[in-house]
């Protein structure tokens, strides 16, 4: 499987950003599983609106900054519109803009994940026109809609196929983020997500990468939310989370230091686990930050230690890739104030005293010898589509884990519908169940 591709590296993340230094040495040979730590790619010069007038000098000194820190990966994002701007239509200049961006992360030593339908970016909706006013079509359901977001997937795949640094394709940034403007059932979610998970497959061809998707936090915490953690669990080759600190209220709840805020990551990774059908199947921390006021600047370095040391206990962590790599410069108007201050290098470009921390920590937890040990107490958790919130900030089940992880223990989360399940538990390595009280 694809997957063990990237989860099982004997020496590349000894080897530094930017290749290998030289042959590695005997005592660098790792046969445990490597985890991986990168950046969510945002350009400092014009936001994601770059791409209107794309500039690969400028992208690669923003990736050259980024390998700097001693990170592995970056995951990229093109614009939907501008992709496709006719329902039949993909440009074949963006999609050389997107190879030509992966080249480039390529040439500073970066892996690169490339999210196809965007879809949604840091509060702002990106349609093309054929979808919108009178020729509105629901991106869900429409089958014409739906095969176009399919020729998008299967295009990039075939461009990207065969790239020594492609990691994969996803289908596109939190598209459950679109559900209040294409209303859809869980039935018609899970329809639309096989269809592209198969398209960004063909055009991947065997061996390609990664086929996944991603969806905000309302998939594992919102009651009867149409995107289910059965979806993001189940579906493509691994699990993607998000665990956001502003989800829930989750930071302003316990306050920016709290123990619920420094574990979210790990527990947004044990909780995606409980609801996998393979025991095996990894999980991908794709995006966590710290944004002002969530996490004053001051908290910052500490919660991204916190973060990334918490996370890597998970048995079947991925990785964690960052959101984001660069500030967005204040001189573009009508973002929500957190979104001006998530980056690790501000909009000129010089790193922030996160970066460090960040740095120094993906150097620190890369010396590991040992993965994480199976987490041989699991909580059960018992809850329904309409109940799904007991497992957010503020619900029951969740303060029961957090009290647990903060007394010491290392609880796993089991489902209840599992919980009997002897063959199950035991290739998780859980050798008891306790009830969430």
């Amino acid at each position: 499987m694809v997957v063990d591709t990237f989860a099982t590296d004997k020496v590349r993340h000894r080897q530094g950003p930017a290749g290998p230094a030289g042959p590695a040495l005997e005592e660098d040979v790792i046969d445990t599983p490597t985890l991986r730590f990168g950046v969510n790619y945002t350009p400092r010069r014009g936001w994601f609106h770059a791409w209107h007038d794309f500039d690969p000098g400028l992208a690669r000194e923003d990736l050259a900054q980024i390998a700097g820190l001693g990170l592995d990966h970056v995951r990229v994002f093109h614009l939907w519109p501008l992709l496709q701007p006719n329902r039949t239509l993909v440009r074949p200049s963006a999609v050389d803009q997107l190879v030509r961006l992966v080249d480039l992360a390529a040439e500073c030593g970066l892996d690169v994940l490339v999210d196809g339908v965007q879809g949604h970016l840091s509060s702002f909706d990106f349609y093309p026109e054929w979808t919108r006013s009178w020729h509105h079509r629901n991106v869900f359901t429409d089958p014409g809609a739906v095969e176009a977001q399919a020729l998008v997937l299967r295009t990039l795949g075939r461009a990207l196929s065969g790239h020594p640094r492609l990691i994969g394709l996803q289908l596109g940034n939190e598209l459950n983020n679109l559900v209040e403007h294409n209303p859809v059932t869980p039935a018609e979610v899970d329809r639309y997500l096989d269809t592209l998970l198969a398209a960004a497959r063909d055009g991947l061809g065997a061996g390609g990468g990664l086929v996944t998707h991603s969806a905000y936090d309302a998939a594992w915490y919102g009651d009867d939310h149409p995107f289910t953690p059965q979806a993001s669990a189940r579906k493509g080759d691994l699990t993607t989370v998000h665990p956001w600190v502003f989800s829930a209220d989750c930071a302003r709840r316990y306050g920016p230091r709290s123990p619920q805020v420094h574990h979210l990551a790990e527990y947004g990774t044990e909780l995606a686990a409980a609801y996998a059908t393979d025991p095996l199947r990894p999980v991908w921390v794709q995006e966590t930050g710290a944004p002002e006021p969530h996490v004053p600047a001051a908290d910052a370095p500490e919660f991204a230690r916190a973060t990334l040391r918490n996370a890597a206990g998970c048995a079947r962590l991925w990785g964690v890739t960052w959101w984001c790599s660069h500030d967005v410069d204040r001189a573009l108007a009508d973002f929500p104030e957190l979104e001006y201050t998530l980056g690790l290098f501000d909009s000129m470009g010089r790193p922030k005293p996160i970066a460090e921390a960040l740095a120094a920590t993906v150097a620190e937890l890369r010396t590991a010898r040992a993965p994480a040990p199976p987490r041989t107490r699991a909580l059960v958790l018992d809850c329904t589509a309409s109940t799904r919130s007991v497992s957010g900030p503020g619900g029951a089940f969740f303060e029961t884990w957090m009290r647990r992880r903060e007394e010491g223990g290392r609880p796993a989360v089991v489902l209840a519908e599992r919980a009997e399940d002897e063959a199950y538990l035991a290739a998780r390595g859980i050798t008891e169940t306790i009830a969430a009280t």
